[in-house]
């Protein structure tokens, strides 16, 4: 069993490396590619896509796990290998459904779509791409259907990013989290809003950009292992463990984009970062679930990164880097500038109270959109209507309307956004259960300290990779299963309510 168990990670580290290899296309095609290449970049990484999924599925690897199922079932289950055996049938299973040529033709497909985006967006023009969006919703419909017997449309697509959660699922837990988040939103909107006027004046990307870098380094970021790189819209990549990239986009006239940004990805690369290095080149060498990437994001975005204390260490090393700007500005007001308050139009920027409401909106559109329910032409309107009803806010034009994000774009429709707002949820729970632990892991914040954080969430989530699913996962680091009850205990001690 040792010999077949060798021989299987002989054959995942080769399609390991080819999705790698795609990784890093796409890495380029998002920072330096020149448009000119759109067109043969989407021919090469449909060629990668194919030869990925072929190997995937060759039959000497379902033949191999025939025989290895019942060695991993004979092993502990918190074992490396039987892990491995687990993920490996788990990624076997699903590939060997969908037929490689599609996979080839949808690769190529989006790759074209995210660079007509690229230049719909700034032009504000939502015709350039709604024929790629149309074509994209068919592929979306294709691939579920490739998985008969769901329950929802959706719910195929849904367990490509978060196994175990389906729509209805979502329906639900969402339902719970609007009836919390609501009245906390309307009890807090409705005091004067805080003053972020500090952050919208003239601050140099140059500047922003060596801050954030520090400001990252601190946090636990290995720039011997990645770096970071501009972008269309900020994401995280990997190509192997030992080289995990970031990419964020500045705003002169707004402080809060571009540090975020950097801080909401240094929190993806970190988890990956994180894992053993003994898992490279399998399918342990990533993080478990969508939802629980989001987590570490929005932890070391929100959780940590607007916290009082994280700014009583930062503050004045910011008022060094922008004197003129923040020189006269109290901490007090700083502080609350990053927490503000207020219905918006983008969600990236959207503060912790009215982000999930943008989560939210674009779930139910794309169920709609997969229902049949919601024609693609008809999606800007839909879009406006429901900004104004849930946030009292609408877009002038499509560019911060259904323009803003990418993943349409770039991905399926489908089985995307919900990752977020479970994401928000478990980096409560995450948070919570790490100062039980480690009471003082506040104070060392204050002193700029992130270590016994970072070994915490390394030792209870980073290093396990994909070994375990999101649920086990969570169950093991915090002793029960997805709750929103820590995540509302968290808003309503920071935001009151």
């Amino acid at each position: 069993m040792e010999a077949k168990l060798k021989e299987l990670k002989a054959l995942l580290s080769e399609v390991y490396d080819l999705e790698n290899v795609a990784a890093l296309l796409h890495w380029d095609q998002s920072t330096y590619m020149p448009k000119g290449g759109a067109k043969a970049r989407g021919r090469q990484m449909a060629v990668l896509e194919k030869l990925a999924h072929e190997k995937m599925t060759d039959p000497k690897i379902g033949r191999l796990l025939e025989e290895l199922i019942p060695y991993g079932e004979s092993l502990p289950y918190d074992s490396d290998e039987a892990g491995l055996i687990r993920a490996a049938c788990r990624k076997f299973e699903k590939a060997s459904r969908v037929p490689a040529e599609f996979m080839a033709e949808f690769t190529a497909h989006t790759a074209e779509s995210y660079q007509a985006w690229t230049e719909a967006r700034p032009a504000d023009d939502f015709s350039r791409v709604a024929p790629y969006l149309e074509k994209t919703l068919e592929y979306s419909r294709r691939m579920a259907d490739y998985f008969p017997g769901y329950e929802h449309i959706a719910d195929p697509l849904i367990a490509f990013s978060d196994e175990g959660m389906k729509a209805s699922t979502l329906k639900k837990l969402f339902a719970e989290l609007r009836r919390e988040l609501v009245p906390l939103v309307k009890s807090v909107t409705d005091r004067e809003p805080a003053d972020d006027s500090c952050l919208k004046k003239q601050y140099p990307e140059a500047d922003q950009w060596k801050f954030g870098l520090k400001v990252i380094e601190r946090l636990g970021y290995d720039f011997s292992r990645g770096r970071q790189d501009k972008t269309h819209h900020p994401f995280m990549t990997k190509f192997s463990l030992g080289d995990v990239r970031i990419t964020t986009r500045l705003k002169e006239n707004d402080l809060g984009e571009g540090l975020f940004s950097t801080i909401h990805e240094a929190g993806h690369a970190m988890y990956e970062q994180g894992i053993q290095r003994e898992y490279e080149g399998t399918p342990l060498a990533g993080g478990t679930s969508s939802g629980v990437h989001e987590s570490q994001s929005r932890l070391w975005e929100n959780i940590v990164g607007r916290s009082r204390g994280f700014w009583e260490h930062f503050y004045p090393e910011l008022q060094r880097v922008f004197p003129d700007q923040l020189g006269g500005v109290p901490l007090d007001t700083f502080y609350h500038a990053v927490n503000k308050v207020q219905p918006s139009l983008i969600r990236t920027d959207a503060d912790e109270l009215t982000y999930n409401l943008h989560v939210m909106i674009r779930f139910d559109l794309e169920l709609a959109m997969l229902e049949g329910t919601l024609a693609v032409k008809d999606l800007p309107e839909a879009w406006r209507e429901r900004y104004r009803q849930d946030l009292g806010v609408a877009p002038p034009g499509d560019r911060d309307g259904v323009l803003q994000d990418v993943h349409w774009y770039a991905d399926t429709i489908g089985g995307v956004f919900q990752g977020y707002t479970i994401g928000n949820i478990l980096s409560a729970q995450f948070f919570e259960a790490a100062l039980s632990d480690h009471p003082e892991i506040p104070g060392e914040i204050r002193q700029g300290n992130f270590d016994t954080l970072r070994g915490w969430l390394t030792e209870n989530i980073y290093r396990h990779g994909s070994k375990y699913t999101a649920e086990e996962l969570t169950k093991r680091a915090t002793g029960s299963a997805l709750a929103i009850q820590p995540y509302i205990r968290y808003l309503k001690g920071k935001f009151g309510g």
